[in-house]
């Protein structure tokens, strides 16, 4: 089946519309990730998602704003010309900035091979969210046992080995599960990455810029 590109914002929302608790750390509208410079298609520091998936987030919102949490994202919907943005810092190997931060392991070829940056990213679908709790008690995000965009395998969600705590990895399992029961679905490689197990565009990529702007033309 082929895929399909449009620029129609009709079947998305504001997260914090649908969310008011949600904190929201717009990562690629920043210096702060992998890259060091703002990311193309990202005009303002706002959530944006499907209905779908944002209702859906309303749910995990709702059952741990009642265990003391609120969600914290750093991504959500990622239009087209980011995804290309990526993979054109992909093929630039003199640009090395970030690399002791988020990638010291790996090479920037690997980072791709290993399925942290996809050509085809599941963001530009609308129903992806990468995200992680904060502890309202301490205001404080939870400790997960690494950094988000950190490109290793001690990112991996199922990662038991010496470099976290247990209590680091029931932090995870206790944002895995309730994303899951949810209806939303992990990746193998990053514990922050969840999509829609139902998503409603499962083959049409969005080319509209991530602004409230966007949602109201």
């Amino acid at each position: 089946m082929g895929k399909d590109y449009t620029k129609d914002a009709s079947g998305f929302v504001l997260l914090s519309d649908v969310v008011p608790q949600i904190v929201q750390e717009i990562r690629y509208f920043s210096t702060f990730y992998f890259i060091g410079e703002r990311i193309d298609g990202y005009e303002e520091p706002c959530a944006i998602l499907t209905k779908e998936a944002a209702r859906a987030l309303k749910n995990v919102s709702n059952e741990m704003n009642v265990r003391g949490y609120r969600l914290k994202v750093f991504d959500a919907y990622r239009p087209v010309a980011a995804v290309r943005h990526f993979m054109f810092w992909g093929i630039e190997d003199q640009d090395l900035r970030m690399k002791p931060f988020f990638y010291p392991e790996l090479d920037k070829e690997e980072v791709f091979r290993q399925g942290y940056i996809a050509k085809m990213s599941s963001h530009s679908r609308g129903s992806a969210v990468d995200l992680t709790l904060l502890d309202m008690f301490t205001g404080r995000d939870v400790d997960m046992g690494s950094p988000f965009d950190l490109f290793s395998g001690i990112s991996h969600p199922d990662y038991r080995g010496d470099r976290i705590t247990e209590e680091q990895y029931r932090n995870r399992m206790m944002l895995q599960d309730v994303m899951v029961r949810n209806g939303f679905v992990p990746i193998s490689c990053e514990w922050w990455h969840f999509m829609l197990r139902d998503e409603p565009y499962p083959d049409t990529y969005f080319t509209f810029p991530v602004c409230r702007e966007s949602l109201n033309r």
